[in-house]
């Protein structure tokens, strides 16, 4: 007859039957896996955090830019009713006066119903007329500008993002080597020097000492603007080719020296070295599992240096005298222009602010690290 067994030894028995029941309510238990619906909850809500962000700086600049013409020296809206008369030799209709002092200052309404009528002509697009073009709109003349702007801005980050990138691995994978050592410093020189600089010594020497391209403009001017017309690409990227170079050696450094600094961590990483041990061919290697994973940081950043490309571009376009949204700015500045100079700083950082969160979506899209239920 055997003896039954000793309490202790069914108690230590039935708990070995179940850890995963006797651990979840422990201290020492694990995070529970997130499911694929609350993955994409916890990354929603990482974009409304973002978002609200973004909304709440987007309003504090219309604020910004509506109080800004109330704190000048003298009044704005006398000036700028000045300059039209003057320019035209009529002065504004009654009509066209009270809507140049509800937006630019009117000491007989109150403040609070100047913002209102501000931002009710805001909503609808309504930027105003320029002073110096009147009665031309300050969007028509933003329109005209911004896709001269968006091609150099978009063209020029693209192709020096390129760039940066592919050299930038190279180096990481082998650093220390002569191409490591003539390239990194040369690229720490460039980006060094600002853009409108460089531009000024480009166009001196290619333009005007030998002339070998134009010297100002987006076009010939012969040509009409036919999409078209195989001329008129031809003749825009030669007249392109000059701030395009200079804004692509401004560039690419940052992102060479930021995919250098990540090859070289990630060449030491244990999947990289797990696939040297299996024999793997180097490029294989350092393309499909260094670079790869390298390329994060760079890949999320190339959304967010769109807003700071826009500044360089409006500074190399006033080198250059190219037609875009620098070229604007500058003369709005020499002419008082009011509604030009806000129009252009509203649109610069409406911009930022939209490349800012197509960012952010990329890198919930790319880092599962956003999506992590807490």
């Amino acid at each position: 007859m055997t003896e039954p067994a000793p309490i202790d030894a069914l108690g230590s028995a039935a708990s070995t039957q179940r850890p995963a029941e006797a651990s979840d309510d422990g201290p020492t238990s694990g995070r529970r896996r997130p499911t694929a619906r609350s993955s994409r909850l916890a990354g929603l809500v990482y974009l409304r955090q973002r978002l609200t962000m973004y909304l709440i700086v987007a309003f504090a600049s219309v604020l910004v830019n509506f109080i800004l013409p109330r704190f000048m020296p003298g009044d704005p809206a006398t000036q700028m009713i000045r300059d039209i008369t003057n320019r035209t030799g009529a002065p504004p209709s009654g009509y066209q006066t009270r809507m140049i002092k509800a937006r630019y200052g009117d000491p007989e309404r109150p403040v609070l119903l100047q913002f209102w009528d501000y931002i009710s002509r805001l909503v609808q697009g309504d930027l105003g007329q320029s002073s110096q073009y009147y009665p031309i709109p300050v969007t028509e003349l933003i329109g005209r500008a911004l896709p001269w702007t968006l091609y150099l801005a978009i063209v020029s980050t693209i192709l020096g993002w390129m760039i940066g990138t592919y050299l930038g691995a190279r180096l990481g994978w082998r650093p220390g080597r002569r191409l490591d050592a003539i390239l990194t410093p040369v690229s720490m020189f460039f980006s060094s020097i600002p853009a409108f600089w460089l531009g000024l010594l480009i166009v001196w020497y290619l333009a005007y000492s030998n002339g070998w391209f134009p010297n100002q403009g987006a076009y010939n001017n012969s040509l009409e603007i036919d999409f078209s017309d195989p001329d008129f690409y031809l003749s825009a990227l030669y007249h392109g080719a000059l701030p395009l170079v200079t804004l692509i050696i401004v560039g690419f450094a940052r992102w060479l020296f930021s995919m250098r600094n990540m090859m070289i961590t990630t060449v030491n990483e244990d999947y990289v070295q797990l696939a040297r041990a299996k024999g793997l061919p180097e490029n294989r290697i350092r393309n499909r599992y260094a670079a790869r994973n390298a390329l994060l940081p760079n890949f999320t950043g190339l959304a967010q240096s769109m807003g700071g490309a826009l500044t360089a571009v409006i500074l190399a376009e006033t080198v250059f005298i190219y037609p875009g949204i620098g070229s604007l700015l500058t003369g709005a500045q020499a002419a008082r222009d009011y509604p030009v100079m806000q129009g252009v700083m509203l649109m610069v950082i409406f911009a930022s602010l939209l490349f800012n969160f197509i960012a952010d979506s990329v890198y919930v899209l790319l880092d599962p690290r956003t999506r992590e239920v807490t």
